[in-house]
């Protein structure tokens, strides 16, 4: 790539440069009607937003991509809402493939002349990957430089012929390329190639609905396992412990955990068996299962604080999960047509002294390392709203044959996750000891004051019914009237951009000065993408921007503006 550092020295000449009439500059591939129809862009290489603001004006979520820190802080204060800005680089892309997305439109204007030839078709595969169905990569190649420019911002030669050697390779159309003069200097040319993906992939679909609905199943583990892993890959992204282009690595005991959270209140609530009258049960409920009965299972998740004897009983059946995880489902779920498991895992043994500890992703990955392709970890979390409801769908069907006599084998409600319910109480209690002490509370969204404590909600930021996460940094402070306007919808990128100085305000306030402060950060780093370590507030809130971009393009979700 260019010299970062160069850039970060003219990044106020070069934002001048840039920010040009981006119709006038793109007229060769407006023709094909791609921007149009506003949908989910990435814009890599953004430098000083011109491109990502064009879109954004139009209609379009946009990813703005760019690793010069000096253009991105000259950018971000005059970047439209719907641009989320990134710090990343390619070839790897590393973050932005950590954060899910696929993109109707991903932009490359005047960037692939740094990317150094031996890395361009790994690099050319990365953003082709990064489509969706139907989506459109638009290439902008610079033709003319000097030695100096050479030197100084990293060029390297460039061709639409090398271009279409990868795209036959990676199976995409690639249209004629268009020439055109660079509009202030008189030795630079620029060749546009679009790229489109045909309109007929679904991605890892095919092969999880053959396990879902058509592999052959005596047992429900299947199911469980895809339910466990769908779970995980659409709440909890940050426990990702390593990724590479073909896989995706997390703590084994997250699945462990995910797997005793599923089938606590099928077996301990609702007394409910695998073919009961061949006496066959399930091998993993052993007695530090059956002792589950005795924790809350709002203790039973990421963040989770367990007394001594809480953390054995845990830590037992976690053991005892994984054990049965990895000898049964992951074993038999295999590639169609082929003996070769779909999942890898590398199971670790070590001492548990009994004390009081967190459940954290550091406790969770002594169990081992459950490895999952990366293309299907895409897609679970991509389509984990219609993948779960598929799959439960089977898993009481295949319970209704085995417990006939029980009306409620075929009732998806007994395969509900416990804590599944929408839970504001802590946030709430917060709120009234703030307000005790004499602190105001405004509602995040008017940014007026609340003097009635009975007018004051607390608002999931995101949903509850649309993503069921009861994590602090979601919980907010909201006029009542205002609360019940928004609904289920999800609040505009100018809605939240206009209320970020009072969501920061109240995580201080709320949290980050509190006890509470170790769970606040935990939360977010396990279930928003992007974030490492100890997070800074403004960190989370550029997470939060990130999450709730995953969410409109996946759902598709309606948006709230407020009005004030």
């Amino acid at each position: 790539m260019a010299s970062l550092k160069q850039y970060n020295i003219d990044a106020g000449k070069l934002s001048a440069i840039y920010d040009e009439a981006a119709e006038a500059i793109h007229s060769s591939w407006l023709s094909h009607d791609i921007v149009d129809v506003p949908g989910f862009a990435c814009d890599i290489g953004a430098g000083s937003g011109r491109d990502a603001n064009w879109l954004a004006a139009k209609g379009w979520g946009v990813i703005a991509v760019e690793p010069s820190h000096g253009m991105r802080e000259l950018a971000i204060p005059k970047s439209h809402p719907n641009v989320t800005w990134l710090d990343d680089s390619l070839p790897e892309l590393s973050r932005l493939r950590a954060l899910g997305h696929r993109f109707d439109l991903v932009l490359l204007s005047a960037v692939w002349q740094h990317v150094p030839p031996g890395q361009r078709e790994r690099a050319f595969r990365i953003l082709t990957e990064l489509l969706k169905p139907g989506g459109t990569l638009v290439i902008t190649l610079r033709h003319g430089s000097n030695e100096q420019e050479n030197r100084e911002r990293g060029f390297h030669p460039v061709s639409a012929a090398e271009l279409a050697v990868f795209a036959q390779r990676c199976a995409v159309v690639m249209r004629d390329p268009v020439t055109q003069p660079d509009q202030t200097r008189a030795h630079v040319q620029w060749e546009t190639v679009v790229f489109t993906i045909p309109d007929d992939g679904t991605g890892s679909l095919p092969l999880l609905r053959h396990i879902i609905v058509n592999d052959n199943k005596s047992a429900s583990y299947k199911l469980g396992l895809l339910r466990v892993l769908t779970r995980i890959a659409e709440s909890a992204p940050g426990v990702v412990m390593r990724r590479s282009d073909d896989w995706v690595d997390i703590p084994l005991g997250i699945v462990g955990l995910y797997w005793l959270k599923q089938y606590k209140p099928l077996l301990i609530n609702h007394q409910l068996r695998e073919r009961p009258e061949s006496g066959q049960g399930y091998g993993f409920a052993k007695e530090a299962f059956w002792k589950l009965a005795q924790i809350s299972p709002y203790d039973l998740r990421v963040g989770g604080h367990l007394a001594a004897d809480h953390a054995a009983i845990v830590t037992q059946a976690i053991r005892d999960a994984c054990a049965n995880i990895t000898t049964m489902p992951t074993r038999y779920i295999t590639w169609p047509g082929r003996a070769e498991p779909v999942f890898e895992f590398e199971r670790r043994t070590f001492r548990f002294r009994p004390q009081p500890m967190v459940i954290s992703p550091e406790y969770l990955a002594r169990f081992g390392v459950f490895r999952i392709p990366a293309a299907i970890w895409q897609t679970l979390g991509q389509y984990a709203c219609w993948l779960e409801p598929a799959i439960l769908r089977e898993w009481a069907a295949l319970h209704s044959q085995w417990n006939v006599n029980d009306p409620r084998a075929g009732d998806q409600q007994v395969f509900a996750w416990e804590e599944g319910r929408r839970d504001t109480s802590l946030a709430a209690g917060r709120m009234l000891d703030l307000r005790q002490q004499g602190v105001d509370i405004p509602c995040v969204w008017s940014a007026r004051p609340v003097r009635d404590a009975s007018r004051l909600h607390i608002d999931h930021c995101f949903p509850w019914s649309r993503w069921f996460n009861n994590d602090l940094w979601n919980l907010l402070p909201a006029r009542s009237d205002i609360n019940l306007a928004k609904g289920d919808k999800l609040p505009s990128a100018e809605t939240l951009s206009s209320a970020h100085g009072r969501i920061l305000h109240w995580w201080e306030q709320a949290w980050l000065g509190s006890p509470h402060r170790e769970r606040f950060l935990l939360e977010a780093a396990v279930s928003l993408p992007t974030l490492v370590g100890q997070p800074a507030p403004a960190d989370i809130y550029q997470a939060m921007l990130h999450q709730r971009a995953r969410l409109k393009a996946d759902q598709q979700l309606a948006e709230w503006r407020f009005a004030r």
